[in-house]
């Protein structure tokens, strides 16, 4: 799906004064800085990293913690240690940890310690702003309580945290204003435990999370039927906010939004991303908070009103996920390295890297947006400026409509550094409205659509 821009019909309606602010000089439509990131990313330290999570043999929550080889206590200590490397090559920019504690629950039976690893590039304008970008470290076999035998996790998710720990590798050679968080989340096949702390963390903190990237299976490109695809990825969002009140939704179903949650407009911005910085790379949105039936750690966060959505293969194959190792009647079952597309892999991570920088360098999504235009020809958004602090590169607003059955946005104008605008002879009832923030390079915040439906939170 491509962005597209202004409708020429609409500039033959536009008064003299919106003619005058649309002549006002628009931003670059592309920041020059993400194809030089995105061409950072490397297929081969990707490889080494899935490698090396695969050689601790298993990685299953429950699994040894003591031993320096094998268990999930060896692999978050490594990865541990790959951030400190990070974080040492620039200088000290990443505060490097772990988040978790002590849980027992239906697939824990006994007191077990669940321990994510996490490391924050801090922002140098709007630190508390934060996107977050992460997979799960923990692996499993047919038996979600068997964590004696190996269990590889090749691609479910060593691929995953290996594209977290190498957007760390490329993005912390350069600053932004906003704040970066990679993850290697644990507890994932015990009930999405570890990804609910980190979570929590973040609603402790105060953080203003306006983007959860959870890369889940992230290096499959052969089908269950055999079908190869290297070129698509999925993304899933859900709808409105579980967290929404009843008086937010008596609005909603007056004024429209079940599309248009913050982790839809995050999944339409990555699809933009896609369209405009990585070749031969399409993205399917599916409005759907995870594969049918089926959940991953994205979910965590949506389940306390964070924007989060899940980035993945297009094919599975369900033969190499949660299987024993095994061959039976020719068939090979098993999660393991053979499995794993590096160059697949590689091109999905660059997406996340294109994707976190663009939301890093841009404003924050505009605060406070609504709308008005009932039984009128003209329809009118405003929306809350943030503080010159925060935002030192904003260069203004550019509005989005579209029909509202379209999946993405149609329809732009640039409108300047201003807190509100009417769009005349452009009538409210037909059409879906939001608003992004555009920095003095180009990069654009998600679409906030007006409302409690839509907004990412205030400044």
């Amino acid at each position: 799906m491509r962005f597209a821009l202004l409708a020429a019909t609409a500039l033959i309606l536009m008064p003299a004064a919106a003619l005058a602010q649309e002549a006002t000089p628009a931003p670059p439509a592309e920041v020059a800085v993400i194809p030089g990131l995105v061409a950072q990313v490397s297929a081969d330290r990707i490889e080494a990293d899935i490698r090396t999570l695969v050689g601790f043999g298993t990685r299953h929550s429950l699994s040894e913690t003591e031993s320096d080889t094998r268990g999930i206590g060896a692999a978050r200590r490594w990865v541990h240690a790959e951030f400190e490397r990070i974080s040492a090559a620039c200088g000290g920019c990443l505060e490097v940890m772990y988040i978790g504690r002590e849980y027992t629950g239906e697939r824990v039976p006994d007191p077990t310690e669940i321990i994510s690893v996490v490391a924050i590039q801090r922002g140098t304008a709007d630190p508390n702003r934060h996107v977050l970008i992460g997979g799960h470290l923990d692996s499993r076999v047919t038996d979600v309580m068997n964590f004696t035998d190996d269990a590889p996790g090749a691609n479910d998710d060593a691929s995953g945290v290996a594209g977290a720990i190498e957007a760390a590798r490329v993005l912390s050679t350069q600053r932004f204003p906003g704040s970066i968080v990679y993850v290697a989340f644990s507890g994932e096949e015990q009930g999405l435990v570890g990804a609910r702390f980190v979570a929590e963390h973040a609603r402790e903190q105060n953080w203003r999370l306006i983007g959860v990237l959870n890369n889940d299976m992230i290096g499959n490109i052969r089908g269950i039927t055999g079908a190869i695809d290297n070129g698509t990825a999925r993304i899933f969002s859900e709808g409105p906010r579980v967290t929404e009140s009843e008086t937010e939704a008596r609005q909603r179903r007056f004024t429209g939004g079940e599309i248009d949650s913050p982790s839809r407009n995050l999944a339409r911005y990555i699809d933009g991303v896609a369209d405009r910085y990585i070749a031969n790379l399409d993205t399917q949105l599916v409005y759907r908070l995870d594969r049918f039936g089926r959940g991953g750690d994205h979910r965590s966060f949506n389940d306390l009103g964070f924007p989060a959505v899940r980035v993945m293969e297009t094919l599975e194959n369900y033969d190499r996920q949660h299987q024993d190792l095994r061959t039976e009647n020719g068939v090979a079952y098993g999660d393991v390295i053979e499995g794993v597309d590096f160059d697949y892999a590689a091109k999905l991570t660059s997406l996340n890297v294109a994707a976190l920088a663009a939301l890093s360098l841009a404003p924050p999504p505009p605060a406070d947006v609504t709308i008005e235009g009932a039984v009128s020809a003209d329809t009118t958004l405003k929306w809350s400026l943030p503080s010159a602090q925060q935002t030192p590169n904003l260069a203004g607003y550019r509005i989005y409509w579209r029909e509202t059955t379209a999946p993405q946005w149609t329809h732009s104008r640039w409108v300047g550094r201003v807190a509100e605008h009417t769009l005349e002879n452009t009538i409210i009832d037909n059409y879906a409205f939001g608003i992004a923030a555009v920095s003095t390079d180009g990069a654009e915040s998600p679409v906030v659509f007006p409302g409690a439906a839509g907004s990412f939170g205030g400044y």
